[in-house]
């Protein structure tokens, strides 16, 4: 087995110079992939460049190695661009979803000594120093108590709390220097709230709380598993919680059709509970956050971080576009999007035929399935929604990036969705959403 662990970076100039490399790297790339395409007589721009598989290489090695907030935003890009970036570099950035480096022993002993003390060992009859997940803020090892109880033991990086602020501002110096975003697109509120939730993220009894609220939301619904936090030992940056045994949630794609088509339409309810009833929403839809229990048909729901309340005018815009799509009104849904502030009214003017294009593409899809199923698995109107939302790509001056309330919805709902086609759901979504409506 590779060994992947390492020092996780804790120290400033350790981490500016470790971006420093990415900067470095992926320079050295533009430059070598720009001399070979001029020598076959090309005119490459500069984004063309710098979206190479090798580039990709060089930023997903880097991020995985400083882990934090730096390679939480690579995850949300991995996430988020959908089917927006080429297949082979959506593959590469993916890899920061399951394959991030983890602390050497002596890291984490260091870090458990602080947190319980230097004998914190008699506390457990088990500790295991393997850890059985690691991602961007912590890793996760199973224990078992003196009383036999088992456990779910999450230990922060050491350092990352302290480096979020620093490494998004280093992020998004790396994004203007590369030219990808346009100038004049004011990106400063939304790296101030993405610095405020991944501050909430770092802060383990925040998620302790939210993890019993999710458990008492849910009680009683047997489609769901929710662990539950170890009060007495409960740390800011160690959470122990009750172990749930559970598969990776891609094994339902091998599950019989009905288990698995009932497992994510579960979870696509769950969607729009949060959104109209909660009032509350676990605003990452990383597939590692959930597990998929053969046994007893539930899925367990992990990592309660980036829960995050959903205003009420949040969920009014949603509820106003999902009935207008449910009304099958293209105008409508038009108008709709433009009220949530998802397109702007340059875009809209600028690449109207598009835009209706892309709502038209997707009533019709919502009206085949219409007494049926929605299958998931069918990509071919995602092809047809990359050529037409091109023009609106390439018009960088009209780029528009929307509340960051509407957003973080946005993302939980397209991540949900983006599951449900890698795992080629087939649910009576038109039922689902017409119980929210």
């Amino acid at each position: 087995m590779t060994d992947r662990s390492r020092p996780v970076p804790s120290a400033r100039l350790a981490r500016l110079a470790a971006f420093g490399q990415i900067a470095g790297g992926v320079a050295t790339g533009v430059l070598g992939e720009g001399v070979r395409r001029l020598a076959r007589g090309e005119r490459p721009q500069l984004p063309d460049l710098l979206l190479t598989p090798a580039n990709a290489r060089r930023v997903a090695g880097q991020l995985s190695r400083l882990r934090g907030a730096a390679m939480k935003l690579g995850q949300m890009l991995s996430m988020d661009a959908g089917d927006l970036l080429p297949p082979e570099l959506t593959a590469i950035l993916a890899q920061l979803r399951d394959q991030a480096h983890v602390m050497p022993p002596r890291q984490l002993d260091t870090a458990l000594v602080q947190a319980w003390g230097p004998d914190w060992r008699r506390r457990f009859a088990r500790f295991e120093a393997r850890p059985l997940a690691a991602a961007s803020i912590g890793q996760v090892h199973r224990a078992v108590l003196p009383s036999g109880q088992e456990l779910a033991v999450k230990v922060q990086y050491p350092g990352v709390a302290a480096s979020i602020d620093a490494d998004i501002d280093n992020v998004a110096t790396l994004l203007r220097l590369s030219g990808l975003l346009p100038p004049g697109l004011d990106i400063a509120p939304h790296l101030a709230e993405a610095k405020r939730q991944l501050r909430e993220e770092a802060d383990y009894l925040r998620e302790a709380r939210q993890m019993l609220r999710y458990a008492a939301l849910l009680e009683g619904d047997s489609r769901f598993a929710v662990p539950r936090p170890v009060d007495d030992l409960l740390h800011p940056a160690v959470l122990p919680m009750t172990f749930q045994a559970g598969a990776p949630v891609e094994t339902l794609a091998q599950a019989p059709a009905e288990q698995r088509d009932a497992a994510l339409g579960a979870l696509i309810d769950l969607v729009l509970r949060e959104l109209f009833d909660f009032g509350l929403m676990q605003t990452d839809p990383n597939f590692a956050n959930y597990r998929w229990q053969a046994q007893t048909g539930r899925i367990v729901l992990l990592d309660f971080g980036a829960v995050r309340p959903v205003a009420p005018e949040t969920a009014a815009s949603w509820r106003a576009l999902l009935r207008a799509g449910l009304s099958g009104d293209a105008a409508r849904v038009r108008e709709a999007l433009g009220s949530a502030d998802l397109i702007s009214a340059a875009q809209d003017r600028r690449h109207g035929a598009a835009i209706e294009a892309m709502i038209g593409l997707v009533l019709a899809r919502l009206e085949d399935s219409r007494g049926g199923v929605f299958d998931f698995a069918d990509r071919s109107v995602a092809a047809h929604l990359r050529d037409r939302a091109a023009p609106l790509l390439a018009d960088r001056d009209s780029w528009h990036l929307p509340p960051a309330e509407m957003l973080f919805a946005q993302r939980k709902i397209s991540g949900t969705a983006l599951l449900c086609a890698r795992l080629g759901a087939r649910v009576p979504i038109l039922d689902i959403l017409a119980r929210h409506a």
